[in-house]
């Protein structure tokens, strides 16, 4: 262990016991510390090369059961830290303490770094590969490796640790036609590897649909979602699915438990060691472990901290997460997976195939569509817990008797997002990480779509 790694468990150590000292009962110490270097390419060239260290510790801890809370960035006075923690405390009313016990344990590290070299590599090969195919295309791109180091401590008796080195990338190609402007994007996660070739490939893909812009279209019919933007309708279950949520009422599935809440089949779980953003334990110091949340459309679980898993009375699933050091822990995802490969039920707009098999390739499901929407990319943001939606499409194209026609501009699509997994007709085999959500593509029927001619 290095000295730096020496100081700072010295620190961690040092704050408990200051902590313990001046009256707390209990304490806890959340550190991170974060090495970025991330590679730019802007207009299709090389632009600079940068790296990033960040370092930062919470202190939090309570006084008569009161909590508070502390954060510092960089170099400390520990005793000043606990002293404004300690101030803090006075403020708050007093709580149940929720804190993990456990024993010294720092579990293997995550992934592996690649040298800034092989990331200017993939840069450059990346952006060749579009070029060769448009030259016309101006590229902008970012490759980055980051190692994160996580530790808690606490007063009783835990300290866990490990580190979570990830890689990414996202490529955007902008295509200028007289007044036509069109901006294609995507990007990858993983852990040890990036695939340029596959990233170029999906880009590639976009361009050639993109050749022609086509007729807007308008009325009820089926839309496929790409992976990219089947987030969208995610983003509402997770929220549907917080602890949190439930307790204030305000998720439309609080008293649904054992039902069936989206169109059967569907199934929607969290699996700890599953992808590039599994991790061991939450920021409470909770093992994690798998969760199945929806199972073939019946909602199962909903996901919690210890202090909404006591308040719903089923306990902490392990998703206790800070949205940042100055956080509390709340109930968070750290990935959620849904199962691909499912076909739902037939719609008068699907054509007829001899293949029946699960798992279809985005072109299979393009290929069975008679007459709809793609939809790859969106303007505005998301449809929030109510489930509303109306989004207007940054990058859509019109599919006719299993082919693509082309792109379509002007056009909006609206809907419900709980109405929308009731209406699921098929997902793909095509799951892909878009955020820390591993989704296939899928197609959803009886969408508002409007067009402007």
């Amino acid at each position: 262990m290095g000295s730096d790694d020496t100081q700072q468990n010295t620190l961690a150590e040092q704050l408990l016991m200051l902590a313990a000292r001046s009256g707390a009962e209990a304490a806890e110490v959340f550190q991170s510390r974060s090495l970025s270097r991330p590679v730019f390419f802007e207009a299709n060239r090389l632009k600079q090369l940068e790296s990033a260290q960040a370092e930062g510790l919470a202190l939090r801890l309570w006084r008569n059961g009161q909590p508070g809370l502390a954060v510092a960035f960089g170099p400390v006075e520990p005793q000043s830290l606990v002293d404004r923690a300690l101030a803090l405390s006075e403020l708050n009313e007093p709580e149940t303490i929720e804190l993990a016990s456990g024993s010294n344990i720092f579990y293997p590290d995550l992934g592996e770094a690649v040298p800034v070299e092989q990331l200017v590599e993939w840069g450059k090969q990346a952006i060749a590969l579009v070029r060769d195919a448009y030259p016309d295309v101006l590229c902008e791109a970012e490759w980055e490796c980051e190692a994160e180091t996580t530790r808690l401590i606490n007063s009783h008796g835990l300290d866990y640790g490990y580190t979570d080195t990830t890689l990414g990338c996202s490529l955007s190609a902008e295509w200028v036609r007289g007044d036509d402007f069109l901006s294609v994007y995507d990007g990858q996660t993983q852990r040890g590897y990036l695939d340029p070739e596959a990233l170029v490939n999906q880009i590639l893909q976009r361009l050639d649909w993109a050749r022609e812009n086509t007729s807007s279209l308008s009325g009820r019919m089926p839309v496929l979602f790409t992976s990219k933007a089947a987030d969208m309708l995610w983003g509402t279950v997770q929220a549907a699915l917080n602890g949190k949520q439930v307790i204030e009422g305000s998720s439309p599935w609080s008293d649904r438990l054992n039902e069936p809440v989206t169109a059967e089949g569907l199934t929607l779980s969290q699996h700890p060691n599953v992808g590039p953003f599994s991790c061991p334990f939450d920021d409470e110091g909770t093992p994690t472990r798998p969760i199945t949340f929806i199972e073939a459309g019946v909602l199962k679980l909903f996901y919690a901290d210890r202090t909404t898993g006591h308040t719903l009375g089923s306990g902490t699933t392990g998703n206790g997460f800070r949205p940042g050091l100055g956080s509390y822990p709340t109930p968070g995802l750290f990935n959620l997976i849904i199962e691909p490969g499912t076909r739902f039920r037939p719609t008068d707009s699907a054509r007829e195939s001899r293949n029946t098999s699960t798992g279809k390739s985005l072109l299979g499901l393009i290929a069975s569509l008679e007459d709809g929407l793609i939809v790859d990319q969106m303007l505005g943001g998301g449809a929030g817990i109510s489930g509303e939606f109306s989004i207007n499409v940054d990058l859509g194209y019109r599919v006719k008797n299993g082919q693509v026609l082309g792109r379509v501009k002007d056009t909006m699509v609206s809907g419900n997002v709980y109405a929308a997994l009731k209406q699921l007709i098929e997902l793909g085999g095509d799951a892909d990480w878009n955020g820390s959500c591993y989704t296939p593509s899928l197609i959803v029927g009886g969408l508002s779509i409007t067009g402007r001619s």
